[in-house]
């Protein structure tokens, strides 16, 4: 069995590793441009705050540490995305281990994410979704460990709070994993009464609410702008009676065409369909709680406010949700005859990187197709004919400026839309169209 175990570790890592040269090369060799979601990630990352006008700060600081190592080395960027990604996969490893006491199984729960697109073709933009993926499993993998212990441990809810603030801090949706695993406790605890509560739960609560503060200062002082402008993205404002009907159904739907490959892959592997929903087994009731009540919370906030919720927040939603096929159906899948389940992956794993070139090669219009360096270059030369001095800051939208924050030698710092007050404080400034770099 020990051999057994090293061989799927190793076999496990083997296929981390091809993941992830594969996910940093392809785009690393085919796009021209880093994505609109990465430059604007760099371009908060270069003047650091407890939020930004779009989302909390955790993307931009990750990428800004990646920045400060690697500099303006675009394939730097996809590999920070596939590190988060495979972060989420070790977890899903790890629990789905303990959940199925099967090592095989457990393999194939995490082979089954790569029929799924977020996992996969998406991933070379580092953004606030990528960035959610580590600590949606941290904290679903610790609150397993709180959720099967008799004793509870400290170190277990300490972890909670610390993982939990992060990927909050990451997005704000991460509420929604947060929320369904406290509904699991509340139901077992003063509903079903079979677990007891413990002083130590508050301790994740405490960590999680502290480490929040900063953020929630620079909320008040900001005028939530980031939360008025998730808000805005809901389109909330502007909804009527229809939307009510109309976005859940078109969010169903979505959610159906995103697992058809997935579903696929689970024919190959269990040729009977046939299983018992028991709410009573404690392994299936942790991930129904993880897999599907975020699912449903989510779709419920539509159906209540006629908000519509667009694909991609939904990227770290179906980290588990291979284990929890993997649970229902493990009695009947036949190991020995698993070859069209792996003929079935490897034409996924392999058509998902073809796919992504062939678009990337062949659309040149997208924006990884912007001429940053280019545009960076020419930039730099009409500075440097008035100013014999480096370039400190810049303004403009995350895009344009952006580009310009990354590309340009001296990284300037990015300070938002045109604001007069760090122009008026400028000795030396430029303005061309919409973007004014100067020093302070």
């Amino acid at each position: 069995m020990n051999v057994l175990n090293r061989n799927i570790n190793n076999i496990f890592f083997i296929f981390a590793l091809s993941h992830l040269i594969i996910w940093t090369l392809v785009p690393s060799l085919t796009n021209k441009n880093l994505p609109l979601d990465t430059i604007e990630a760099l371009a908060w990352g270069s003047n650091l705050d407890w939020g930004f006008n779009k989302h909390p700060p955790m993307s931009a600081f990750f990428s800004e540490v990646f920045f400060q190592i690697f500099g303006s080395q675009d394939w730097a960027y996809y590999l920070l995305s596939q590190i988060f990604l495979l972060i989420a996969f070790y977890y899903v490893f790890k629990l789905a281990n303990e959940i199925l006491g099967n090592i095989r199984l457990s393999f194939i729960s995490v082979l089954l994410l790569e029929s799924i697109y977020f996992y996969n073709f998406t991933t070379p933009e580092f953004n606030v979704n990528v960035c959610q993926l580590p600590f949606w499993s941290l904290v679903t993998y610790y609150s397993w460990q709180i959720f099967k212990s008799k004793e509870i441990k400290f170190i277990d809810c300490f972890l909670v709070g610390i993982f939990a603030a992060l990927g909050f801090l990451s997005k704000y949706l991460f509420i929604y994993l947060l929320v369904s695993i406290d509904l699991l406790f509340i139901y077992l605890i003063f509903i079903q009464k079979t677990k007891k509560f413990d002083f130590k739960y508050l301790i994740t609560f405490e960590v999680f609410i502290v480490l929040l503060v900063p953020h929630l200062i620079w909320l008040y002082n900001n005028d939530f702008i980031t939360i008025l402008y998730g808000l805005k993205r809901t389109g909330l404002e502007s909804s009527g009676i229809i939307d009510h009907i109309r976005y859940p159904f078109i969010f169903l739907s979505k959610q159906i065409g995103i697992l058809i490959p997935f579903f696929f892959l689970i024919y190959l592997l269990v040729k009977k369909i046939k299983f018992k929903i028991n709410l009573k087994d404690k392994k299936l009731l942790f991930l129904i709680s993880i897999n599907i009540i975020p699912i449903i919370l989510m779709f419920m906030t539509s159906l209540i406010t006629g908000s519509k919720i667009r694909t991609m927040w939904m990227t770290p939603f179906y980290l588990f949700v291979g284990v929890l096929f993997i649970y229902i159906f493990q009695s009947q899948i036949n190991l020995k005859k698993i070859n069209s389940f792996l003929y079935g992956f490897l034409f996924l794993f392999f058509l998902s990187p073809i796919l992504y070139t062939y678009v990337s090669i062949s659309k040149t219009d997208k924006r990884t197709d912007f001429p940053g360096k280019e545009i960076a270059a020419k930039v730099q030369i009409i500075w440097d004919k008035d100013f014999d001095k480096e370039i400190q800051f810049i303004t403009g939208n995350e895009w344009s400026a952006g580009n310009l924050s990354y590309h340009l030698k001296s990284r300037p710092k990015w300070e938002g839309l045109t604001k007069n007050e760090t122009l008026n404080k400028s000795s030396q400034f430029i303005c061309i169209d919409d973007i004014c770099l100067g020093r302070y």
